[in-house]
């Protein structure tokens, strides 16, 4: 149990959590910055937590949903006010309703998250900052700071995990509610790097290919929101062919951008793509959160090998780092 001390100021209406780790601050800071590793300790151990989308960057946002023993879910919603890399964050942190929208019925807090070495590896220190005595109680009453402890009891297990969250690792897809898959990889390079890559036509040529004897023949990028996009492959003797075309939804240099995609000339709607840059140790760690129009059609795109075509577009990318 990593906690050590949780202090209690009604006059300042905050909350001081001190928990103290036996890893170095990148391996902790990387816990808290990867979704995969988060929503394995977030949660208590009965509300496991579930975490749709995790933004760390200044005026990022995570969607997070914590789902009970009996099916029912409570949701919540980080706001990222400030972030200096491998030291602190700061989140206005509230509760989110069924649609992932943010309650405003509930009380919102300001939490900061700092990080700093310590003698036998690293120590966090979380500050609340809560509106009001009232709403302070009213939180702590509710179990924020059980819910709290509960986490840092999990997260030993996490940190310990090192082979699970590797730099070396493939790319790997986790089932997220009905429709949605969550692909994930760390790729060598820098966040600026890798979004060059998948935004500069000529090295979009040299490496998204998917499995090899393919060529990329239309590199069409979206700019700005609102623009559309186009992308064409066909085999290299020129035989076969397909392609996705889409419209670019929100755009958040170099961090984080949304798309809709579809296979040209395909009936249907298009699925959404949220792809989120966050740096860590050995690279940066691309997370795609693709939402499908339905669960069989997730499953039927998943059946293509889809993630053993980005697997090898991911390789070829890597060998195109540092990019010039």
């Amino acid at each position: 149990m990593p906690l050590t001390s949780v202090e209690k100021d009604l006059d300042a209406l905050t909350m001081t959590v001190t928990a103290d780790f036996p890893v170095g601050v990148r391996r902790l800071w990387d816990a808290y910055v990867d979704p995969r590793q988060i929503e394995r300790f977030w949660g208590p151990p009965e509300w496991p937590a579930t975490f749709t989308r995790h933004d760390v960057f200044p005026g990022g946002t995570s969607s997070y949903y914590m789902t009970g023993p009996d099916g029912s879910r409570s949701g919540g919603l980080w706001q990222f006010e400030a972030v200096d890399e491998g030291r602190s964050f700061t989140v206005r942190d509230g509760f989110a309703r069924e649609d992932g929208t943010l309650n405003t019925d509930m009380p919102t807090m300001l939490m900061t998250f700092s990080f700093t070495e310590t003698d036998a590896g690293s120590r966090l220190v979380t500050v609340t900052t809560f509106p009001s005595l009232e709403e302070m109680e009213q939180l702590v009453e509710m179990g924020m700071e059980q819910g709290m402890t509960s986490a840092m009891g999990q997260i030993d297990a996490v940190l310990e995990d090192l082979r699970a969250f590797a730099a070396d690792l493939p790319v790997a897809a986790q089932l997220i509610g009905d429709t949605q898959v969550r692909v994930s990889r760390v790729i060598r390079g820098t966040v600026e790097q890798v979004w060059r890559a998948h935004h500069d036509p000529e090295l979009m040529k040299r490496w998204l290919l998917g499995p090899d004897g393919w060529v990329m023949t239309v590199a069409d990028a979206a700019e700005n929101v609102g623009d559309r996009f186009r992308q064409e492959w066909t085999r290299e003797d020129g035989s076969d062919g397909f392609g996705f075309e889409g419209e670019l939804l929100e755009s958040h240099a170099p961090h984080r951008e949304v798309t809709t995609e579809a296979m040209i000339g395909m009936p249907g709607e298009p699925s959404r793509n949220e792809l989120t840059l966050t740096p860590v140790d050995g690279g940066t760690l691309l997370t795609l959160v693709i939402t499908y129009p339905s669960a069989e059609v997730r499953e039927m795109v998943l059946a293509t090998g889809m993630t053993d075509g980005m697997e090898a577009s991911y390789r070829r990318l890597e060998e195109l780092v540092p990019v010039s």
